[in-house]
């Protein structure tokens, strides 16, 4: 049928060998359950396995496609969700003792769609608790391992999505992003990760961190699985106010065309020469290289200048800070011992900023709108690391948002645009790392383009981990 194990082939390799007849979706399901199975306990990727689900969804995909319905690329497709994906019938525990016995009633909007869209849900995958700051193990849930290192951990927060979708545990799987939490774990583990721009997404149905900084996006081995996942989650819905009504591209269309012609901007004075001296080791030496491969191709690369990144990690903690206390207010004065210590401390010192703070935080924020918008006046991407260090190992601590590395993705979350994590290859460590990529607003093709063109180019898509 096909030399690539089941687990490791691409979704659109996966549809077309279902659509032939050589694969049944019953067969492809089982596999996923059974490496879930057999390695998960060593990864901690997921908090619930909805194997009887799973398997019921897959029987009605394999009576669909034989009786010639077909739903799209996802009919039949095993795929799994971030535990703060509201999922009927399912507990959805944002990785929280607050709620640990939290079972919806109906599906949110992004859950709705994928199962509109014929996939098969695995289950719900483990998380930084409520979506804040990194791994911590007195949450009292599962701290995810790097599948490439298990001695190393996998990033914040969509952890677990990117352990699985790495792992082989799932073919492609749903992040949230507030400051980095789907681009980073997915640098950190050697997948894709994309952060839509905000409201391409609808959130109903996610709990939230931070109203105004919160995204929802896929996370998957490839691009162009990236790029199917989006296609059936983006669109307007009326259920959540803050979504777009911006018509939605056929994104698995747009990335052919290469990038001969495309003008890539590089701000170095904040994503190499400020970082640079305080960090050692391949990240940046990567993605310098990978902009180079990007340039070989037909790239125009251009420096340019964003000098309002100085304040970005200053406002982005003021909002997502005070935005995540105002929501965890009544239980963490109720309930404090059910959150975990970092995560009880982050939310604590977000009710400690002013309403004056709060306020001068989104003034920031429209300063560094308005500069980056001059910025893609000028060029179609912006080209950088994605973090600067790879995985950090267990022992060096439990992860927290307030830290000395500035951070190269949380720009985008206050922006709001559009931005990727592709990876670019390996460090000396034999540690994954990320490009990012971002563009104008509902640019996703753009990027798209530029991450599938790289991809193909570089051949980073095919290395696994040695799982």
């Amino acid at each position: 049928m096909t030399a690539t194990p089941l687990h490791y082939l691409t979704i659109a390799e996966a549809g077309s060998l279902m659509r032939s007849g050589s694969l049944s979706p019953v067969e492809l399901a089982g596999a996923f359950l059974a490496r879930i199975e057999a390695l998960d306990p060593s990864l901690s990727s997921y908090i619930t396995v909805t194997a009887d689900l799973a398997m019921e969804q897959a029987r009605r995909a394999e009576a669909e496609l034989s009786a010639g319905r077909d739903r799209g690329p996802l009919h039949g497709i095993p795929i799994a969700l971030k535990d703060l994906f509201d999922t009927a019938g399912v507990p959805t525990t944002s990785g929280s003792r607050i709620f640990a016995r939290r079972v919806p009633t109906q599906d949110g909007t992004v859950t709705a769609r994928l199962a509109d869209a014929g996939s098969v849900l695995l289950g719900k995958l483990s998380m930084s608790e409520n979506a804040a700051g990194g791994p911590d193990p007195t949450s009292g849930f599962p701290v995810p391992n790097n599948p490439w290192n298990l001695e190393h951990h996998a990033g914040g927060s969509s952890n677990g999505s990117a352990v699985a979708a790495s792992a082989g545990l799932a073919m492609g799987t749903m992040g949230s992003c507030t400051r980095g939490s789907i681009r980073a774990p997915a640098s950190f583990c050697g997948v894709v990760g994309l952060k839509p721009t905000y409201g391409r997404v609808s959130r109903r149905g996610v709990l939230p961190l931070s109203w105004t900084l919160d995204h929802a996006g896929p996370i998957a081995p490839t691009v162009e699985d990236a790029a199917i996942m989006l296609g059936a989650v983006a669109g307007y819905d009326p259920g959540d106010p803050t979504s777009s009504a911006a018509p939605v591209p056929d994104y698995r269309a747009a990335l052919e065309g290469g990038v001969r012609g495309m003008r890539i901007g590089v701000a170095r004075h904040f994503f190499f020469d400020e970082t640079r001296p305080k960090v050692q080791g391949g990240p940046l030496r990567l993605a310098d290289r990978a902009i180079g491969e990007l340039e070989s191709l037909g790239a125009h690369i251009e420096e340019i200048s964003i000098p309002a990144l100085d304040v970005a990690d200053a406002a982005a903690l003021a909002i997502l800070l005070g935005e995540g206390y105002a929501f965890h207010e009544r239980s963490l004065r109720d309930r404090p011992e059910l959150y975990g210590e970092m995560n009880r401390a982050e939310f604590m010192v977000g009710g400690l900023f002013s309403t004056t703070e709060y306020v001068q935080a989104q003034r920031a924020r429209s300063v560094l709108k308005a500069q980056f918008a001059d910025a893609l006046g000028r060029v179609d991407v912006i080209a950088s690391p994605t973090f600067a260090v790879a995985a950090p190992r267990h022992d060096a601590g439990p992860g927290t948002a307030v830290t000395p590395m500035p951070s190269f993705t949380g720009p985008y979350n206050l922006t709001g645009l559009p931005a990727i994590s592709v990876p670019c290859g390996l460090t000396e460590a034999g540690l994954p790392s990320g490009l990012q990529l971002a563009a104008g607003p509902f640019m996703e093709p753009t990027i798209l383009r530029a991450a599938y063109a790289y991809e193909q180019a570089s051949g980073h898509m095919r290395p696994r981990p040695p799982v």
